[in-house]
């Protein structure tokens, strides 16, 4: 390789560098901005001064408001991980791995609270936050309720399900009443696990537990 290609090729990795840690920039500005004013009243020239760039550049970086929430959203999960219920459904008893699963959750909204009251709040006027959190949360939380209604059955003839009472003990809503009253994550879930529970009978642990496998495939 002559020097003229190899001063061209360490150009072209250096520029890639910069934009990378350009965008890097704008989205960790964003974040923050969606942590604090929350998403709706984030404007890109906030971002633009935050991250130390023009508003060209984050349009360059961020086409559309989706692209950017994409981002976000991204950065965000990635350094703060969502309670990973794989690991609930090796607790056999259905309702031990009811209440373990609402506290873990409880104990992840109480610490994230600020981030996810701002964002939850504004879903409902911002249609690209609608686009981008509708179906990643839609996803996870369709995978909580899978993994904590195995092992649960009405005694009812009419056959109710447990997983419109589970949606409701999981949604971030439900945790804030709770603390607002001044419930701590552990009694919150025994709380939350009584009332989701109410009217409906255990398998027993075998079947529970077999059915939770079978939710995890």
């Amino acid at each position: 390789m002559t020097d003229n290609a190899s001063s061209r090729e360490y150009r072209k990795v250096a520029r890639a560098r910069r934009e990378e840690e350009t965008r890097l920039r704008i989205t960790e500005a964003a974040v923050e901005l969606h942590g604090t004013v929350g998403p709706a009243n984030t404007t890109i020239a906030e971002i633009a001064k935050r991250a130390g760039v023009s508003r060209m550049t984050v349009y360059n970086h961020f086409p559309t408001d989706v692209d950017l929430f994409r981002a976000c959203s991204s950065h965000w999960a990635d350094a703060n991980p969502f309670p990973d219920p794989s690991p609930w459904t090796e607790i056999e008893d259905p309702r031990d791995r009811l209440i373990h699963g609402l506290r873990e959750l409880y104990v992840w909204y109480e610490s994230k609270s600020d981030m996810l009251g701002s964002v939850f709040r504004d879903i409902g006027v911002v249609p690209a936050l609608a686009e981008v959190m509708g179906g990643l949360w839609t996803t996870y939380v369709d995978g909580l309720i899978q993994t904590l209604a195995a092992g649960w059955r009405s005694p009812n003839e009419d056959g109710e399900r447990i997983e419109g009472a589970l949606s409701v003990a999981i949604d971030f809503h439900t945790w804030c009443l709770l603390a607002e009253a001044g419930t701590a994550p552990e009694t919150a879930a025994r709380v939350a696990s009584r009332l989701v529970t109410a009217g409906f009978e255990t398998s027993g642990p075998a079947e529970s537990h077999s059915a939770a496998a079978r939710s995890n495939v």
